[in-house]
């Protein structure tokens, strides 16, 4: 995970949790990308508004916390359920998106997918309790998306900028709102080791 430095001033900042509550979004990347670090961005609004952030891992798979809490993230207040089986997360998920208590879920769903008929109740749920559910995905940028239903999906890629400085990017792919028509990026400083 990469720390904040800067952002880059977007025409359009559409990457916060306002524009994404109440909406399916897909993140893909494919191995060591900005996808993380893009999505404790808004884990980090969601804790500074108050709102709780719930996050659906597999046991073989997890953030790594340290870094997590010093970019800014309050670990105290995160709930984080790991499941044994990775194809079970969103099943895991919907019981938290049902509470209605969450104001951002993220289920870190690496290459499961997500059953059509799930993933209509979560549209509907996120919808209904207008909770911001990001999904995390290991895929290409071509590779199909998890679904239709998918409201927003973005493809998450890092640079290296300088010395320790990485470019960290959010390519739309689809956005049912807006279209395809913006992307996002910021500049990070990468932790001691990535240097």
């Amino acid at each position: 995970m990469l720390y904040p430095a800067q952002k880059l001033a977007p025409a359009l900042n559409c990457w916060t949790l306002t524009e994404v509550a109440g909406r399916l979004v897909e993140i893909s990347a494919s191995v060591s990308s900005a996808a993380l670090t893009m999505t404790f961005g808004l884990v980090r609004e969601a804790q500074q508004r108050g709102e709780p952030v719930g996050w659906v891992t597999s046991m073989a798979s997890c953030f790594y916390p340290p870094d997590a809490a010093q970019s800014g993230t309050d670990l105290a207040a995160l709930v984080v359920i790991r499941i044994p089986a990775q194809e079970k997360i969103a099943r895991a998920g919907e019981k938290l998106l049902r509470s209605g208590g969450f104001g951002l879920l993220v289920f870190d769903l690496g290459t499961a997918d997500i059953p059509m008929p799930l993933q209509s109740r979560l549209t509907g749920l996120a919808h209904h309790h207008q909770t911001a559910l990001v999904c995390l995905t290991e895929k290409q940028r071509k590779a199909f998306s998890l679904g239709s239903l998918v409201s927003l999906r973005l493809h998450a890629e890092k640079k290296r900028a300088s010395e320790n400085r990485f470019a960290c990017m959010l390519n739309v792919l689809k956005d049912k709102r807006r279209g395809p028509t913006w992307n996002h990026e910021e500049l990070r400083f990468g932790p001691a080791g990535l240097c």
